[in-house]
């Protein structure tokens, strides 16, 4: 256990914290441009403009149940049936609604301004132009990405992901694992796929060819994952730990163990990895968040322990600002 996990730490960068009251559950937080966005479990989208200006724009009558961001605009799912938009100025705009008002359950954004949003077992791709496509899977999708590379989403879902390009006449192409796949993501490179479990565990392939990669030992279900800004490491949430898995070599972690980071007396629960330094910043349960540089693991206290679960983390573009959100909606930003 290290000092930061005592209820008693200060944090050395409280006196560069701006608080927020944000009002209710923070589910996630981005940047758009220098602005903190606060996606609320109900209702709102909370604004924190970089001189503290707030401004609550109202999204929804009921839940928010999902969000993604591409830096300009925040896209955000309801249980309304639901797929709204917004930027900066805190402009809103309705991207598609569903047409039978089933849950948004995921949405993802891809770098030329596609959307990609679920609702039950299907999945539906947006381009800026055009007509929205859709595509049945066999379960409930757990979670979209989109490639870096070209236009092709990958669907997660029950025994393993769909990889789909949305513009092909092709069949789609499976990756199989038996389970409940609830997240997805692609490494930056695009060479591999991992996926988390309902389980405690992560399961991965290597794109070119397919190749299983297992990743297991958590104590709870992976709820967060982040890649560092090389590529070379995965950071993820669901020990009393951080754990980094080494996706460097051609073969990722396979045959490899992970590095293990800042124990403390506390779960992760969130991850968010630096945009241009090897330092990922990590929530615990107990409501604290350090710094971790992943080169030596040493430790900054960036918010002490107390209140509610860390739920939400993210950095600015240039990696000067942390944004953070917790369960019983404490809220703020560190200027670094």
């Amino acid at each position: 256990m290290t000092e930061a996990s005592s209820a008693s730490a200060a944090s050395p960068l409280a006196e560069r914290t701006r608080r927020v009251e944000a009002g209710a559950p923070v589910v996630a937080v981005a940047f758009l441009k220098d602005t903190a966005a606060f996606v609320l479990g109900e209702e709102a989208v909370l604004l924190v403009r970089e001189q503290g200006e707030q401004q609550r724009v109202a999204m929804y009558g009921g839940g928010i149940l999902c969000a993604a961001c591409d830096g300009t605009r925040i896209v955000t799912g309801g249980d309304d049936g639901r797929v709204m938009a917004l930027d900066a100025s805190g402009k809103a705009s309705l991207v598609a609604a569903d047409d039978k008002r089933r849950w948004i359950d995921q949405v993802a954004l891809h770098r030329d301004g596609t959307v990609a949003w679920s609702a039950g077992k299907e999945a539906f791709v947006l381009p800026r132009k055009g007509e929205a496509r859709r595509l049945a899977v066999p379960s409930t999708v757990g979670g979209l990405a989109f490639a870096p590379k070209g236009l092709r989403l990958a669907i997660a879902h029950y025994d393993g992901v769909t990889l789909w390009f949305p513009n092909a006449q092709a069949e789609p192409e499976r990756l199989d694992w038996k389970g409940s796949h609830v997240a997805v993501s692609f490494s930056p490179d695009g060479r591999f796929l991992v996926t988390a479990m309902q389980e405690p565990a992560l399961h991965g392939w290597r794109v070119v060819d397919g190749k299983h990669m297992r990743m297991t030992g958590y104590a709870v279900k992976v709820r967060s994952t982040d890649w560092s800004v090389d590529g070379a490491a995965l950071a993820t949430s669901g020990a009393d730990q951080l754990v980094v898995w080494p996706f460097g070599g051609k073969d990722g972690p396979m045959g490899k163990e992970p590095r293990l980071l800042a124990p403390v007396q506390a779960l992760v629960t969130t991850v968010a990895c630096h945009p241009k330094e090897a330092v990922v910043a990590a929530g615990y349960d107990n409501g604290m968040a350090l710094l971790i540089r992943l080169e030596d693991g040493a430790e900054i206290l960036a918010k002490a322990p107390g209140g509610g679960a860390m739920t939400a983390l993210a950095w600015n573009k240039s990696g000067s600002r942390l944004a953070f959100g917790t369960e019983d909606g404490e809220a703020g930003v560190i200027a670094l």
